[in-house]
Parts: structure tokens; sequence; C-alpha cells
């Protein structure tokens, strides 16, 4: 889903209330991360949009693939701006409340089984990325194009659909690391942050991620 009203992207909604993740994400962090932040990233690429004709009639999908092939000064606002809104909207629905999904189905379990020898093993790799995570940006869980699963981190709101930029990957899981995501309810314990990250997973939408 595009998010797209005419040719400007919009705030998607949550599925879920901003209390809806407590204790683990609280319901303060929810409501600005969502309303003030994702809201920015929104408006700023449309109005790049807006004022450059290169980058009209493009779904946040094919603006981020772009990114590396733009000229500089649009390439810029793509990747954070753009980046921004397709990552936060991609992250939303990676969670749920806890406790209200099944878990890994049993075809994406066999395939972490294959690529990391257990679910155990992949989160231990996940969350290490993620905390190792210099400054801001993304840890994911992605599919190749062979079908192997991979773990990768990339820096501000660098994708793994920004191919030249990032490892290339179809994104399956996502977890935002930059501080306005968890600074509120941890301050500087990022690693439980993302601990605790697992407690809310919607494991239902990263079945549905996988090819």
């Amino acid at each position: 889903k595009l998010f797209v009203v005419g040719m400007a992207f919009e705030l998607p909604p949550l599925s879920y209330s901003y209390e809806a993740l407590e204790p683990y994400i609280d319901a303060q962090t929810m409501n600005i991360h969502h309303t003030k932040h994702h809201q920015t990233y929104v408006g700023n690429i449309n109005k790049a949009v807006e004022a450059n004709d290169i980058l009209k009639g493009k779904s946040i999908e094919e603006l981020c693939a772009a990114a590396s092939a733009l000229p500089p000064e649009c390439a810029t606002v793509v990747r954070n701006s753009g980046g921004g809104h397709w990552n936060h909207t991609f992250f939303w629905q990676c969670m749920a409340a806890p406790g209200s999904t099944n878990g890994p189905s049993a075809e994406l379990k066999a395939k972490i089984d294959a690529s990391f020898g257990s679910i155990d093993e992949m989160k231990n790799k996940f969350n290490a990325a993620a905390a190792g995570r210099f400054g801001s940006g993304w840890a994911w869980l992605g599919q190749q194009e062979d079908g192997t699963l991979v773990i990768t981190s990339t820096a501000n709101q660098d994708n793994p659909l920004m191919a030249g930029i990032a490892e290339p990957c179809v994104p399956l899981l996502g977890l935002d690391v930059w501080e306005h995501a968890y600074y509120l309810k941890y301050q500087n314990r990022r690693p439980e942050y993302i601990a605790n990250f697992w407690n809310v997973v919607n494991w239902d939408y990263v079945n549905g991620n996988l090819k």
C-alpha cells in the first residue's frame, strides 16, 4: 500500500493503538514517533516531489530503488525523507500487540534454520547488527534473490531497496534504532530495547513478506 492521495504521499494509519505495544514500547514514544517524526518525512518527500519533475509519478518503492541514480540534490532527500517514509511504513507493520501473532511459519522457520542454524541464532545476529549500528539507522532481516535469508543494517534512513547504497534484499523485518524510537523509555540502553522488540514482532506480517 503506497498511501498516496492524488500526487502526495500520506501518513499511514496504524492498525493498533499507541498503547498496544506496552510495556515494551511506550505509548508516548509511539505517538511522537508516528505523528511527528514520520509525518515530517512524509511532508519533506512531498515537497521534494512537488519541486522536482524527475520524482513525479513514482511510488515510494520506485523512488527508493532509484536513489543512487538520481542527481545529488534529489538523491539526498529521497534517501533521507523517502527512505524515512518507506522504512517507518514498513516498521509499523512489523509490530503488533504482545502475544497477538503466531510466531514464524513453518516455511519461514525452515529458511531461518537453513540460513542461520536456528531462530535463536538469527535473533542473536539481528540483535548484534542493531546494537552495532553506529549512530542512527536500521537493522533488517531480508531475503536474497536465491531465497536465502540475510541480516544487514543501514545508516540513517537508507534501506535494502536502495540498489548501490545498501546490501540488496527483500526486507522481511526491520527495526528502527534511531534514538527517537526508544530514548524516552530506554535512554542509552539500546540493547534492552532491541531485546524487547521480539515481544512485539508481528510474525504474521513477516511470514507474509517471504517470497
